[in-house]
């Protein structure tokens, strides 16, 4: 069963962008590809549990801030070294102007 949960309005998060968004204790980065579609993943980087959301986005990778290393933020596999492990991904909607991410 899916557990929808809305992130944002579509409004909020410019094209190539990254946003933070926490939910329950959780955290997720959520984007906005240059394709018009938005994605998401687990927050933290495999790697040293720095948070995405302050990592630079470069057309569909994710940039680490504290190491450098990058993952496919649609795929999550990791791109770029140190990062070696792939993030999760979420399922993501769009209803009536708003981000929505499948947390189940």
């Amino acid at each position: 069963m899916s557990q929808l949960v809305r992130a944002c309005g579509t409004d909020e998060i410019e094209e190539e962008e990254v946003l933070r968004f926490d939910h329950e204790g959780n955290t997720f980065a959520l984007y906005h590809g240059p394709d018009g579609n938005f994605y998401a993943t687990d927050g933290y980087c495999t790697h040293a549990k720095a948070h995405l959301g302050d990592g630079i986005v470069d057309e569909f990778e994710i940039e680490c801030p504290l190491h450098f290393g990058a993952f496919d933020y649609r795929t999550g596999d990791a791109t770029v070294a140190p990062a070696c492990q792939k993030l999760k991904t979420y399922p993501v909607s769009i209803q009536e102007g708003a981000v929505f991410i499948d947390i189940s």
